[in-house]
């Protein structure tokens, strides 16, 4: 059975870059301690459209609706399968549930975050 990949696209405003690898710094040792396989966050540096053929790709800024001001971030945690997923996921909100959070507002707007849960197909 293939690996199984949560993936994430936000958009952070740059002004809130720090504060976000804070929150995403916290978010990694929670889900390796719970035993996701890998875990990473990446800002995207190179947004420009890609000619493929007669066609031009869509850059992930214009996607995800990020304006001046604001990054991109590509993020993915990877798990031995969609049931080891579930548990680790379960065992990260629990203990996510039981901490105090500061009552400052979330770095990023989550009602502009996309999520996706994927099975690996094809692997190198």
């Amino acid at each position: 059975m293939g690996k199984y990949v949560d993936g994430f696209v936000l958009v952070v405003p740059a002004d809130k870059t720090e504060e976000y690898k804070k929150m995403a710094t916290m978010g990694r040792d929670a889900w390796m301690k719970h035993g996701a396989l890998s875990y990473y966050e990446c800002r995207a540096n190179d947004l420009a459209p890609q000619q493929m053929g007669d066609e031009a790709t869509r850059p992930f800024n214009e996607m995800a609706g990020a304006k001046h001001g604001e990054d991109v971030w590509f993020s993915f945690i990877i798990f031995k399968s969609k049931e080891h997923r579930d548990d680790v996921n379960a065992k990260v909100m629990a203990e996510m549930g039981e901490m105090e959070f500061p009552a400052e507002p979330m770095p990023t707007d989550m009602t502009r975050m996309a999520y996706g849960g994927f099975t690996v197909e094809v692997e190198g």
